[in-house]
């Protein structure tokens, strides 16, 4: 089905050309038409169009509302002030445009595709081998995953890409730690779970680093253990992948558990780069980008100074010969810009690593990797804090492993639902309680705009009442059970019935469902997404307040508002899907 031209867009057209009506020496003219509580719509441009063209802005305003047509569209427009623009639509053009949008049985609700799509790589998602994932690996998931499910609805060619942390020094600390103590492997760890072996190198992670940091010679063992995982010696190797496959099935259980969906073709770690580090670190010194200072391969910038007001460098390779985090990201620049054909890279990754960002992208602009045709973001997140607005952590002072607290919102999500519930059984209650308790915490991140801190408080994350997920949820099992009850009446939509106030509110809003998805990819703005999905559902709790489906006047009645309840539930489900939220027929 082709996309369906929303009430504003169709508002916006019909101003844009009186105003160029009125004014032809301006040209194309904006009439800045924005929602209004004094009306339907509000345009505003009209004021400073005026005062380019000298022009009497009221009267400007009358000369354009006289070019206006009313009729099956626009039902008034008045002039306001100085020369504002009040438009009231008819209620037939809010009904037959939401049929429009409910007869798309693709379920895209008349979003439109990109017309150009481009090719974007997000890379996101990045925990690290040996190491249990906890509560500051949950905001690149999150985000990073809403972002895509944006971006692949509106028609965007998206490669997923996951950078895990699985080369360097860690991993001859750990393989030579585990070369001297093979008692402290567990035997049975071919037997356990992705999350019980995880925990055991975890374990042997922990002592691993305390040796390093304590035994000078074990360090240099270690350092030449890192050499020979280099050079490829096979034993060595052959103990690294078996760390990284064990840290792979722990990843895909972790990231099952938040409902989403992790590819092993996506995984491209720091090791996916390793042979292109010696020609990246080639030709940044052939082109001069990159200069040796004190042995070391630099990168310099004008503007990045530490406070001794002394040069802060990138370093691409170290004096060593070893190579930086530097070296890996920009080849994996080269590789997502020449291999994968990227226009867009972004990079969902916490805001303490900007000034690393900055500089790899500058680095890359300047060695002619970047051009202008390709666009570098970091989408700079945040940090998670507890209640007492500190980062995040136990009562022992110890980093909140993720499964942990993912188990704790599903139980509490559980105790809310086994409250509410009537007719669930034991089993549907938790399976319930993982989709409202998972939808939660994901909220909760979505919600907030991604570079603002945010509170983990599950209190209020299961909470039936605020800017929750389970408002939201509830909404829509309120909704279909509306439906289910219906009986004979079916949903359909009566464009010669007049609209109650509350019903002429929701109508509206569901109208700019296409817009909103349009302004949060193009932003990589889930937080968007998120407020006017809470606005929608509160919008239609005053219309159920107000409005009478099932008991409604008349048989029309009945059919128009079960038609507005089920296009506000299908809002709902869809956007609540590209959040990465399930929405539960019955709660």
């Amino acid at each position: 089905m082709a996309s369906v031209t929303s009430l504003s867009d169709s508002v916006h057209q019909r101003l844009a050309a009186a105003l160029s009506a009125a004014l032809p020496q301006a040209g194309s003219a904006d009439p800045l038409l924005r929602r209004s509580d004094r009306a339907d719509f509000q345009a505003n441009g009209i004021l400073a169009l005026a005062k380019k063209e000298k022009a009497n802005p009221r009267e400007l305003a009358t000369q354009v509302v006289s070019g206006v047509e009313s009729g099956e569209l626009i039902k008034d427009v008045e002039v306001s002030g100085p020369g504002f623009l009040n438009i009231t639509l008819t209620d037939r053009a809010i009904t037959e445009n939401l049929a429009a949008r409910y007869a798309d049985d693709t379920g895209r609700l008349g979003v439109p595709h990109a017309e150009q799509p481009g090719t974007t790589v997000i890379d996101y998602a990045q925990p690290n081998v040996a190491k249990e994932m906890h509560v500051g690996h949950l905001r690149s998931a999150v985000i990073g995953d809403a972002v895509v499910q944006l971006l692949e609805f509106t028609g965007e060619n998206v490669v997923r890409r996951h950078h895990i942390g699985d080369w360097g020094t860690q991993f001859g600390m750990l393989i030579q730690y585990l070369e001297e103590h093979p008692h402290e492997l567990d035997h049975k760890a071919d037997e356990a779970s992705g999350e019980e072996a995880m925990s055991n190198l975890d374990r042997l992670y922990k002592a691993a680093r305390k040796l390093f940091d304590a035994d000078e010679e074990f360090k240099t063992r270690a350092r030449r253990r890192v050499v020979d995982l280099q050079a490829g010696d096979p034993r060595t190797v052959a103990m690294w992948q078996k760390f990284v496959d064990e840290s792979k099935i722990y990843f895909f259980s972790v990231f099952e558990k938040l409902d989403m969906e992790i590819r092993d073709a996506d995984i491209v770690g720091e090791s996916g780069y390793n042979d292109m580090l010696a020609e990246t670190c080639r030709l940044l010194e052939e082109s001069g980008v990159a200069v040796r200072s004190e042995g070391a391969l630099c990168v310099f910038f004008d503007d990045i100074k530490g406070p001794d007001g002394n040069p802060v460098p990138l370093i691409v390779q170290k004096s060593d010969g070893g190579y930086g985090y530097a070296a890996t990201d920009l080849s994996a620049i080269r590789d997502r810009v020449f291999n994968l054909k990227a226009n867009s890279i972004i990079y969902v990754v916490d805001a303490r690593q900007s000034l690393h960002f900055k500089m790899v992208f500058e680095t890359a602009r300047k060695a002619g990797w970047l051009g202008d045709d390709v666009k570098a973001y970091q989408l700079a997140f945040g940090t998670v804090l507890g209640k007492d607005g500190k980062p995040f952590k136990t009562r022992e002072g110890e980093t909140v492993r993720l499964v942990d607290l993912l188990d704790e919102a599903i139980d509490r999500a559980s105790a809310v639902v086994r409250e509410k519930a009537q007719d669930l059984s034991e089993e549907e209650i938790a399976e319930r309680g993982t989709q409202v308790g998972v939808g939660a915490v994901k909220y909760a991140d979505l919600s907030t705009s991604a570079n603002r801190d945010y509170k983990f408080d599950l209190d209020q994350m299961v909470s039936l009442n605020g800017d929750t997920s389970v408002y939201l949820q509830y909404a829509y099992a309120r909704i279909q059970s509306i439906l289910r009850k219906a009986d004979a009446s079916r949903p359909a939509a009566h464009a010669e019935l007049e609209l109650h106030e509350a019903e002429r509110a929701l109508g509206l809003h569901a109208d700019s469902f296409a817009a909103t998805v349009a302004e949060a990819a193009t932003e990589y703005a889930p937080h968007k997404l998120a407020a006017y999905l809470y606005q929608l559902a509160s919008l239609y709790t005053t219309f159920y307040d107000k409005c009478p489906v099932l008991k409604a006047e008349t048989q029309e009645q009945i059919e128009n508002r079960l038609f507005l309840c089920d296009i506000t539930a299908r809002t709902l489900h869809r956007g609540m899907a590209l959040l990465g939220i399930r929405t539960p027929e019955r709660l």
